[in-house]
């Protein structure tokens, strides 16, 4: 009995969008990197991108538990002198909250080559409104 391994031209992709709304920040990132790589089929395969588009809307109404709202601190850097910026989770909430779910998904994929492709299968919107209507995506709840 060999193992089947599926072609990378053999996926079939679906889109899915999910709706961030009171939703904890780090539970929802870890539920969409599973669904970017591709670990919730079967044919799920190390290194063959297997995985399905994820459509994130409502990102500025995502939550964190805790004190992490105070503690979470974002640090960017320009490569020029003095080009380093601090900004609190509350902040960059504020100023870009796509940012916020996509470090947040890009720290729980893999650090490699394929990592990065899993990354553009990603769509973030700060509001309920989306432009891949042309793709038919399907609601996707996340418990």
């Amino acid at each position: 009995m060999s193992t089947y391994l599926p072609k990378p031209f053999e996926v079939q992709r679906q889109w899915h969008v999910v709706d961030a709304t009171g939703m904890v920040l780090g539970r929802l990132a870890a539920k969409v990197a599973m669904i970017l790589q591709g670990k919730n089929k079967p044919t799920y395969t190390p290194h063959i991108d297997t995985g399905d588009f994820v459509i994130i809307i409502n990102a500025e109404k995502v939550t964190v538990t805790g004190k992490k709202a105070d503690q979470i601190i974002y640090d960017t850097y320009s490569k020029h002198p003095g080009g380093r910026r601090v900004y609190a989770y509350k902040d960059m909430l504020a100023l870009h909250p796509e940012r916020v779910v996509q470090l947040a998904v890009k720290r729980m994929l893999p650090k490699n080559r394929i990592g990065k492709d899993f990354l553009t299968k990603l769509k973030i919107y700060k509001g309920a409104q989306h432009d891949h209507a042309a793709q038919q995506p399907k609601e996707l709840k996340l418990a």
